[in-house]
């Protein structure tokens, strides 16, 4: 499964570069579903960075994903890969 990375978590005065927003495209339930799962994020030089889907994030289906180290900015827009597997 695939979605798409929003932003960085962050409030008014902060930004977490290792916490970053995704959007499934799925209901608020169904993605409470995904909380637990391995995340994976292919830089365009091939290597990965990997993370964990902690917790929903509003209404709308996006979840909160802490990654082991912090995402540049070029991640913003692009893909990451949900694994099937249990956690």
């Amino acid at each position: 499964m695939e979605a798409v990375i929003i932003n960085f978590r962050g409030g008014r005065h902060t930004k977490s570069s290792n916490q970053m927003i995704i959007d499934s495209n799925l209901s608020r339930e169904k993605a409470k579903l995904l909380i637990g799962k391995k995340i994976t994020w292919t830089s365009p030089a091939k290597r990965e960075i990997k993370g964990e889907i902690k917790t929903t994030h509003g209404n709308n289906g996006c979840l909160r994903v802490h990654f082991e180290k912090g995402m540049p900015g070029q991640s913003i827009g692009t893909k990451v890969k949900i694994e099937n597997g249990n956690s």
